[in-house]
């Protein structure tokens, strides 16, 4: 017996329709971001591994455990990349973008984490993302978080909440680092295993665990927002000046960090209640010190990524469909000269209704049966092309679907071909 294939654990198919609501979110989310001024940069999949090494910090889930890393046949150790920004740093650095210079990228595609697959976190994944670089006040702070605000509006999605918080500067996080540290060593049989391996290493990634014992702990710790320095404490409060001016409500959330080491002062998410344990559908912050730690000059830089499987789950759960995506009509050919008539007729009405979605078809058949395929395609229209109607240079167009105006199934009319563009026409103005 033949081996019967399936797809790697955690790799997913994305079949029609829902690919259609995934060309739907792409086209919205181009649109909303060409809104302000950004535009799309394309990265490899596969990066050198010491560049996530690097950027995203030794300590974390994603370095110890989650990439996929291979050496290819020159011993190159290579990595599938586990996210958008790293890559975007190195491109803007590899091609003289980034010097003394104010840059707006957008991104979007797959990502690669060897993670447990469940609902919403698979193995291949795929992120949207924006990067702003060269722009230090929280000016460009409340710019990338409207800018998310207006995306997630524009997909029709709704009861998402934003939290902020402030991660202060190096400095900050340095003396908020002993503090922590202190607190959770009188603390430490009450953690949770991932945390004691973390409280020397990475402290700050304590307050992101998810382990009730470790939350409980947490409570009482002191927090960052304590801790800020006076700088950092004005560009927070200038970014939740921002957000309520343009009436974005938030949450402060003083244990909010990034699972990225490269964050520092505002981080923020948009959290659900509506996917269970995958709440956050949408999340970033400012990484001032990443261009520099890279290679390049102390450039300051902020964005977000968001996740396109979340999304599309999040759309689904709230009844959001793809605009339409069935053929407008489905053209039908009895006889050999007029089957090579019909594909003549639909590349000249291809030409001339560049929008007109066409099936001809294909493989022969009564016309029963293909009325049936051309029901089953969800066309609104028929046409019908046979013997009598190619000697007269006209064909028959049925209705298969009911119109917003009340007309049945039963309407058919005969057109002659210079008439029918007219009348396709008219299908592409209606809902």
């Amino acid at each position: 017996m033949a081996h019967r294939f399936q797809s790697v654990r955690g790799f997913n198919d994305v079949l029609p329709p829902d690919s259609a609501l995934w060309q739907h979110l792409h086209a919205v989310a181009a649109r909303c971001f060409s809104a302000y001024g950004y535009g799309e940069i394309r990265l490899p999949l596969v990066e050198h591994t010491a560049l996530f090494a690097r950027s995203i910090g030794e300590v974390t889930d994603i370095v110890e455990k989650e990439m996929f890393t291979f050496q290819d046949r020159e011993g190159d150790s290579l990595t599938l990349r586990p996210e958008g920004t790293a890559s975007c740093v190195r491109a803007g650095l590899e091609h003289g973008l980034l010097h003394n210079q104010q840059q707006r990228f957008w991104y979007a595609g797959p990502m690669f984490r060897h993670e447990r697959p469940q609902a919403g976190r698979y193995r291949q994944f795929h992120q949207l993302g924006v990067e702003a670089y060269g722009m230090a006040g929280p000016d460009i702070d409340v710019e990338v978080i409207a800018m998310s605000a207006r995306l997630l509006r524009a997909l029709g999605i709704a009861g998402v909440r934003l939290e902020i918080n402030s991660l202060g500067s190096s400095e900050t996080r340095a003396r908020y680092r002993t503090a922590l540290i202190a607190y959770l060593e009188r603390h430490v049989d009450a953690l949770d295993p991932d945390s004691q391996r973390r409280l020397q290493r990475n402290p700050l990634r304590v307050l992101d665990a998810k382990a009730p014992q470790t939350q409980d702990v947490l409570r009482a710790a002191p927090t960052l927002l304590d801790a800020l320095d006076a700088e950092s404490r004005a560009h927070f409060d200038a970014l939740r000046q921002g957000l309520e001016d343009m009436g974005i409500p938030y949450t402060v959330n003083p244990h909010l960090v990034r699972g990225l080491d490269y964050y520092g002062r505002t981080v923020f998410e948009w959290i659900t209640d509506q996917l269970g344990a995958q709440g956050t559908v949408c999340a970033g912050g400012r990484y001032d010190g990443l261009v520099e730690q890279l290679g390049g000059a102390p450039t300051p830089a902020v964005g977000w990524a968001s996740g396109v499987e979340r999304l599309i789950l999040l759309m689904k759960a709230q009844g959001v469909t793809a605009p339409e995506a069935a053929p407008h009509a489905y053209l039908c050919a009895l006889g050999e000269a007029a089957q090579r008539q019909a594909h003549r007729l639909a590349e000249h009405l291809r030409d001339v209704l560049p929008t007109l979605r066409l099936v001809v078809n294909a493989g022969g058949g009564k016309l029963a049966a293909q009325l049936k395929r051309a029901d089953r395609s969800g066309a609104r229209l028929a046409l019908i092309l046979g013997e009598a109607e190619l000697a007269a240079a006209n064909i028959q167009v049925k209705s298969l679907r009911a119109t917003p105006a009340g007309a049945t199934s039963s309407q058919q009319q005969t057109l002659t071909w210079t008439e029918l563009p007219a009348r396709l026409g008219g299908l592409l103005d209606s809902p």
